[in-house]
């Protein structure tokens, strides 16, 4: 436990009122983005359907299979039924670009951080509820009936929504720049990439909790069935894994490459994890004590985003400037 938690600082005594904690990061972090990527080289694997705009999120829905794609130019979600890419998609306008989905009770969330809204998605109907929430929204998870969004403008922290969508608080001590709200039992897990860290926060009292530093660069995290909270590093290239109650760093492993987005396959164990430098993803048996590589696969150019079907074990990938998207069934 002393070597997995070598350079990890823990944040101690947080609070809403008074930010004290131990933690003593650089003064100046600069977030991690995508690397660029190569030149087009290998032919991507599976097949390719090409998309009206360059993808910037996706989801897949297990329970209704609907593969949802959020493009630009203009802004707009993409829903495909029965996660069927050659199918004409249902189009549901979007005020402005969505950078993360997220699915919560058969709704998909939809933050959109330049208008300050989060959209309430009804699958696969497509019918749309408009939330105001001020503070640029930009992730947002559930716990209980309680919705948590990621506020990104400085100043800011997270917003918790009651169950009638109205602002119950906004806790704004102890972070600098929020990217992403995972649930974690009765508490969420806040990602604060400019403090390369990870928060717990109860939000029924607005406590903060305990708290880890999350590598040089954190981006992108999912939550697996045991109940932890896997992550990205992308300046480091590895991939970390946290416990919740207590929040513990468990496993800390070298993805070269520039990892992004990940998604993660509760029915396999699988964590596939897109290589933007590289033009591929790779999936990791993540269920034993050190993540074990399973499959390699080149992808289509730029990908920043991928998804997972658990019943099909089908991976979906999509590119971020303009190649389409792909579908690799291992």
């Amino acid at each position: 436990m002393a070597a997995l938690l070598t350079g990890t600082v823990l944040l101690t005594g947080c609070t809403t009122s008074q930010d004290n904690t131990t933690e003593q990061p650089p003064d100046e972090i600069v977030p991690a983005t995508p690397a660029t990527a190569p030149h087009r080289g290998a032919v991507p694997a599976g097949t390719v359907t090409p998309l009206p705009g360059k993808a910037t999120a996706l989801l897949h829905d297990e329970t209704t299979q609907t593969v949802a794609i959020a493009v630009n130019d203009p802004a707009r979600l993409l829903l495909y039924p029965d996660a069927n890419l050659a199918a004409t998609p249902r189009e549901v306008p979007l005020p402005g670009p969505v950078d993360q989905l997220s699915l919560v009770d058969g709704k998909l969330l939809a933050p959109v951080r330049a208008n300050g809204k989060l959209l309430r998605i009804t699958l696969p109907e497509g019918t749309v509820d408009t939330l105001e929430v001020t503070g640029g929204p930009l992730s947002a998870t559930q716990v209980g009936d309680r919705t948590i969004v990621a506020l990104r403008e400085p100043g800011q922290g997270i917003a918790v929504l009651n169950a009638q969508g109205k602002l119950e608080r906004t806790i704004t001590q102890g972070f600098r720049g929020v990217s992403a709200v995972l649930p974690a039992g009765k508490k969420v897990a806040v990602l604060d990439e400019l403090r390369t860290a990870l928060i717990e926060v109860d939000p029924a009292t607005g406590e903060l909790g305990a708290g880890l530093r999350a590598g040089d660069a954190a981006t992108r995290a999912v939550t697996d069935r045991f109940g932890r909270i896997l992550l990205i590093d992308t300046r480091a290239g590895e991939l970390l894994a946290f416990s919740t109650n207590p929040l513990i760093m468990r496993q800390r492993y070298p993805v070269p490459g520039a990892p992004y987005g990940i998604a993660y396959d509760r029915t396999r164990d699988l964590a596939w994890i897109t290589l933007t430098e590289r033009d591929e993803v790779v999936g990791y048996h993540v269920a034993t004590g050190s993540p074990e590589e399973k499959y390699r696969f080149a992808t289509v150019h730029q990908p920043n985003s991928v998804a997972v079907d658990p019943k099909s074990g089908r991976v979906l990938i999509a590119s971020a400037d303009g190649g389409g998207v792909q579908v690799v069934q291992p």
